[in-house]
């Protein structure tokens, strides 16, 4: 897997996306403290309200830099990006109201809605082979893993000579480097974006249409559900089950969320193989099946009374639930690669960032508030409900005769045109099979359903 950090471009690319991964564990940590210091016994609420701007950040911003991408150079809209997360961060240890903590949040987490749809949809350039690409989608799954339990562990290290202040620190200096770095990678030349008829507005919801057009990616908009509903009962209740639940200690948390990323590791690196002999359909819906019965699981060991099984137990269960959300959204990038032509693959990658998380938005509040009101158990056969009924639709959605190459018969096409290379010649046409996207040549054959 490790052989497409050999392209340069790529390793340029994938090392800036880690070091600013690991500068935005570090201010995670470090905006809780800041919290604490101007709210005191208030900053779980402040805590709450910043994610919430941070995902209406995320769903609002995507679409709208969408429809600006084709304007502005993918390096130039990347290392803006940077440059103004950098900038956020610089100023967060000096704030000393909560409202000046908001605002700066939404701007830094505005900037990462710019930049991650735009990083996503430059690597399938940089890498046009599936198997490279695939290969890339499981390192960035990895690295976003590898944070989680870096971070935070580098993040306690560093409070223990310094102040937290110091964090945002080295968030800045991540944000720089990947700058820096974004620079120096020379990036494939963007094919042109297509002239969208009705103004700003078609070229913001550009990335929705295309979704709710295409089957598989109307599948893929409920499995971003699914997913969300057990990465929010992981994120939000991890630390009511240890502490509250099994009273555990404080340190198990860090156990119990590291047996989610285990799990989601385990599986983005043996993913790759996988995916060279079965289909993405077919992995992603298990995937979701499997998010089902795990919420089965968990709701065994929640009802429990009591014994020593049950910590063992929910780590297994935490382990599972991070392989399946793997299993779905490892491939997401093949598939929304496959879905759009190289000229819309911007305005697709921003509407997947921003119409999964909307789903994080709806399932952060609610796995929360039925965990406080209604109790562990309310929370895990709601939220369990979300994710079978979304895994049961998308089984729905995604027909079986999606496979990844289509034959089909091209009769409009002359003999000398470019894309009939190796095709063969039929009764009314040229015939050959290959991986189709909703190009001029082939946008009904992707978007039709049996």
């Amino acid at each position: 897997m490790l052989s497409v950090l050999r392209n340069r471009t790529y390793r340029r690319l994938f090392t800036a996306q880690v070091i600013a991964l690991v500068g935005t564990g570090l201010a995670t940590v470090a905006l809780g403290l800041l919290a604490y210091d101007i709210a005191g016994a208030q900053a779980g609420s402040v805590l709450g309200t910043a994610l919430a701007i941070k995902m209406v950040a995320y769903v609002a911003i995507a679409p709208a830099i969408g429809a600006i991408a084709d304007r502005i150079p993918r390096r130039a809209l990347m290392v803006g990006a940077d440059l103004t997360r950098a900038a956020a961060a610089l100023m967060l240890p000096f704030v000393s109201q909560v409202w000046q903590v908001y605002v700066l949040i939404f701007a830094l987490q505005a900037a990462s809605a710019a930049f991650t749809p735009t990083f996503q949809a430059v690597i399938p350039d940089v890498l046009p082979k599936e198997r490279d690409y695939t290969q890339a989608l499981s390192m960035s799954r990895l690295a976003y893993d590898l944070e989680s339990l870096f971070s935070p562990a580098l993040a306690a290290a560093l409070l223990a000579f310094m102040s937290y202040n110091w964090l945002f620190l080295g968030t800045v200096g991540g944000f720089l480097a990947s700058a820096a770095l974004v620079v120096s990678a020379v990036l494939p030349k963007r094919v042109p974006a297509p002239k969208w008829e009705g103004g700003a507005y078609a070229k913001a919801t550009a990335g929705s249409r295309l979704f709710l057009a295409t089957p598989r990616l109307r599948a893929l908009l409920v499995l971003n559900l699914a997913v969300a509903a057990a990465s929010a009962m992981v994120t939000v209740n991890t630390v009511v089950y240890v502490r509250d639940h099994l009273a555990r200690s404080t340190g198990d948390v860090a156990l119990a969320l590291g047996c989610y990323g285990a799990g989601s590791m385990i599986v983005a690196l043996i993913l790759p193989r996988v995916l060279d002999k079965v289909a993405d359909r077919t992995v992603m819906l298990r995937g979701a099946l499997l998010l089902s019965l795990v919420f089965a699981a968990l709701g065994g060991v929640t009802a429990a009374g009591g014994g020593g099984w049950r910590w063992p137990a929910l780590l297994g269960t935490w382990a599972a639930f991070g392989a399946a959300c793997s299993m779905v959204l490892t491939p997401t990038g093949r598939l929304i690669r496959r879905s759009a032509p190289p000229e819309e693959r911007t305005s697709a990658f921003a509407a997947q960032f921003s119409l999964s998380h909307a789903c994080w938005l709806l399932t952060y509040p609610l796995a929360g508030w039925l965990g406080a009101e209604a109790g562990l158990q309310a929370a895990v056969i709601a939220l369990g409900a979300i994710a079978f009924t979304a895994a049961l639709t998308a089984v729905r959605l995604w027909p079986s005769s999606d496979a990844d190459e289509k034959p089909h018969v091209h009769s409009d096409l002359t003999a000398d045109h470019p894309h009939l290379a190796g095709a063969a010649e039929v009764f009314g046409g040229w015939s050959h099979s290959h991986h189709t996207a909703p190009d001029p040549l082939h946008r009904e054959l992707v978007h039709s359903a049996p």
